[in-house]
């Protein structure tokens, strides 16, 4: 997620730069040639590039609402897979019995919660699994394609067992369960969004639509200023160009990149609170870095 008070407009540029160039040049030459050359007899009527511009408006604005609605989406499930991971811990802590056995079966459902909140954060951003992670798999010589869903079966594992153990009340149980259904529904929510792919077909003609915009625009502008109708012919077609990428950027919340949803921010935070909950000194704090830009 890109920090408010550190955005980099470098990373921004870089992500256009090649349209930025197709552009600037595109602009230099037929600002020049509709001046001084063959095109300078080339008179297209404003009213049409406005109507292009006007149709390009209303897909980018449709474009970039079906994109944020996605990115918010995400934070949304993000949001309550927090909320419910201290609720189970919370639950367990008050339904299990205050013994040493209790205890521990409470701090290692903790554990596996901690877990599932970084290897779903991986999962989703087909990235190898790293640190507790990575060893988790190792240790337990782990065989599965759905690393989350399998720790998932350890809860209800570790609960069945606390069960049978504590003689738990069916009432008590089944409010541990739906608060593991909830996880599992929004692990289910964040695949969905994943595998969702925008139709590339729209993204194609709005970059069309762009270019016709482009190659329009020097010869239905008044030809009183060389230097303006470059200047505008410029800087319209990269201002669509950069509300179009930023709907590309939304629309995808996780893909491993700055504008991700901060899933690795949110596990750390889990993980602090649930090891707060059950007595055991949090994971030491990353220090931040002033000259990054966003957070993970």
């Amino acid at each position: 997620m890109l920090l408010k008070k550190r955005i980099s407009i470098t990373y921004f540029l870089n992500l256009i730069k090649y349209d930025i160039i197709a552009v600037a040049a595109y602009a230099i030459l037929a600002g020049t040639f509709d001046h001084y050359w063959l095109l300078k007899e080339v008179s297209i009527p404003l009213a049409v590039s406005a109507f292009v511009g006007t149709l390009l408006s209303l897909l980018l604005a449709f474009r970039t609402s079906q994109s944020y609605q996605l990115w918010w989406e995400a934070r949304i499930i993000w949001g309550g897979i927090v909320n419910d991971s201290r609720t189970l811990i919370r639950q367990a802590k008050q339904f299990f019995p205050k013994t040493k056995d209790g205890e521990e079966l409470v701090a290692k459902l903790a554990e596996q919660q901690i877990l599932w909140c970084f290897a779903l954060t991986e999962n989703l951003r087909k990235v190898p699994f790293t640190g507790p992670v990575a060893e988790y798999v190792t240790v337990n010589q782990v065989k599965t394609n759905n690393l989350p869903n399998h720790l998932l079966d350890k809860h209800a594992d570790l609960l069945a067992n606390a069960s049978e153990k504590f003689n738990i009340n069916a009432n008590k149980q089944v409010q541990i369960d739906s608060t593991i259904a909830r996880l599992c529904d929004g692990m289910g929510k964040c695949e969905r969004l994943k595998n969702t792919v925008f139709p590339r077909s729209y993204s194609v003609m709005i970059h069309f639509l762009i270019y016709v915009l482009m190659t329009l625009l020097p010869f239905g502008l008044e030809d009183k200023s060389k230097f303006i109708e470059i200047c505008l012919t410029f800087a319209i077609p990269v201002l669509f160009i950069a509300i179009e990428r930023t709907a590309i950027l939304m629309q995808d919340p996780f893909e491993n990149k700055p504008t991700d949803t901060p899933m690795t921010t949110l596990s750390r935070t889990i993980e602090g609170n649930l090891r707060e909950m059950i007595g055991k000194p949090a994971a030491p704090v990353q220090p931040s870095q002033p000259e990054i830009y966003y957070i993970m």
